[in-house]
């Protein structure tokens, strides 16, 4: 077989120096805002998502069952590994919890751009803080990875809502329970499917014409003070939005956010402010989501311990880069490459490359004959700094030469000093 499975990736060396530069900013952001890194199994029990049934997110496990009879499934996301983690720690782990983790996920659907079976998916949460100074911490986050790839709030912008919101709209209109969780399913979905089908999604749910329409006014709304008129001047909703637009206001970074009502993300474990990162132009799938989780570990059989967070794929940001021109050229993989003029020098440039690396240097040791046109040519194609030759002459006088890629110098330098 040629190609692999469908809706997968093979990295390549050139394409895992991106993966890894990305990754590094992953790292680099979340340790600048004292996160902590954690990893689970990249299996877990089947029940761990299929507890909440209806969700679209059950439908794409990739599950089975193992030698022994139990049913397993391919982590589809990192949340619910971390709950069992969090609730099997329960009353120990010192509060509040700032973790972040970089998991491979698989889903099995339908592939598009920006979206394959499996994806690198970086997740940042917070535990043990019932106030929105956590979420807006999340958002800084975010902002400084966006930023530290150089993108801007040009490029990108972030997109505020709370399921708070379509709590107080749709309990308004008597829609509660079970019927709340597959109404927020549907809406989850009003930018990506034509507005009949989402009206007629909803009918099918038992939910009237004009119930519709005052859904579909209200997800409309994109400035936070038009909802203030459409709901009660106390609503719970607004307030809470309107202080971590504040609060974006004092980390500098309100000007990559917006209030964007129909903003309610699918899954059915959201309580409280979510949020999702698009790029401005609107070409791609969205960037990142997240919000506010308040209620899962009490969905695991555990006490509830509020918590927030997002998840940050791998595929849709490499687009977006790749699209702005910010993608580095990572070329160079090593500093040096060592190469011995005569096969009877092949021990002496061993003894170079060793000398090399106990400095620090990155060497690749060229181990078979090849002319000089080869190794020049293998010189640039590695982007080396520097090549290092191992000559008869100049090894018997305790020296080797050094040529300078980028200058063209070479030198002579005693092996001792190297």
């Amino acid at each position: 077989m040629v190609n692999g499975v469908r809706g997968t990736r093979d990295f390549y060396p050139e394409d895992m120096r991106l993966r890894n530069w990305l990754f590094q900013k992953f790292h680099s952001s979340s340790l600048s805002h004292g996160f902590e890194e954690y990893d689970s199994p990249i299996i877990e029990h089947e029940e761990l998502y299929t507890r909440k049934q209806g969700e679209e997110i059950t439908q794409q496990l990739y599950n089975f069952e193992d030698k022994g009879g139990r049913k397993i499934s391919l982590r589809p996301e990192m949340t619910p590994s971390l709950a069992r983690m969090v609730m099997a720690r329960s009353g120990t782990l010192p509060l509040p919890i700032k973790w972040y983790s970089i998991p491979q996920c698989w889903r099995y659907e339908r592939t598009q751009r920006g979206r394959g079976r499996e994806h690198y998916q970086w997740n940042v949460d917070i535990w043990g803080m019932e106030g929105i100074e956590a979420d807006a911490e999340l958002l800084s986050v975010m902002v400084h990875m966006l930023s530290s790839v150089g993108l801007t709030h040009e490029d990108v912008v972030i997109r505020i809502s709370s399921r708070k919101v379509l709590e107080e709209v749709l309990g308004s209109l008597g829609i509660e329970g079970d019927s709340f969780t597959k109404t927020c399913v549907i809406v989850d979905k009003m930018d990506k499917l034509p507005a009949e089908t989402v009206s007629a999604q909803l009918s099918e749910l038992g939910i009237s014409d004009s119930s519709i329409a005052t859904i579909q006014s209200v997800l409309g709304v994109r400035e936070l003070s038009d909802l203030k008129g459409m709901l009660s001047t106390d609503s719970p909703a607004v307030i809470e939005l309107e202080g971590l637009f504040r609060l974006l206001e004092s980390y500098g970074i309100v000007e990559w956010t917006m209030f964007d009502a129909s903003i309610v993300r699918g899954l059915a474990y959201y309580t409280g402010p979510v949020f999702e990162a698009h790029d401005r132009s609107g070409d791609l799938r969205a960037i990142c989501g997240g919000g506010r989780y308040d209620k899962l570990i009490g969905t695991l059989g555990g006490r509830d311990l509020p918590a927030t967070g997002f998840g940050f794929g791998d595929m849709v940001i490499m687009e977006l880069l790749r699209e702005k021109g910010l993608l580095p050229d990572i070329s160079s993989r090593v500093s040096d490459v060592v190469f011995s003029m005569d096969e009877s020098l092949r021990g002496a440039a061993m003894m170079v490359s060793s000398k090399l690396r106990d400095s620090g240097r990155t060497v690749d040791l060229v181990l078979e004959p090849k002319k000089m046109k080869w190794v020049f040519k293998h010189s640039e194609r590695t982007g080396a700094e520097r090549l290092v030759m191992v000559m008869p002459d100049e090894w018997q006088a305790g020296k080797v030469r050094i040529k300078d890629l980028k200058t063209g110098e070479e030198s002579d330098t005693d092996f001792e000093s190297l």
